[in-house]
């Protein structure tokens, strides 16, 4: 079992260039309804999708 999971190759997500925090220069966490920044607690919140 352990010789089946060291040959499972393991696939990465692309990196995607995220929005650039206004305040501290970090770059912030995109969420569903808001993107924020773990650093300084910036937040810019996003309207909700219609239906």
């Amino acid at each position: 079992m352990a010789d089946e999971k060291k040959k499972e190759k393991k696939t990465f997500k692309p990196y995607k260039p995220g929005k650039m925090c206004p305040k501290c220069g970090s770059r912030m966490a995109e969420h569903s309804d808001r993107s924020s920044c773990g650093r300084c607690g910036y937040a810019e919140f996003r309207a909700p999708a219609k239906k």
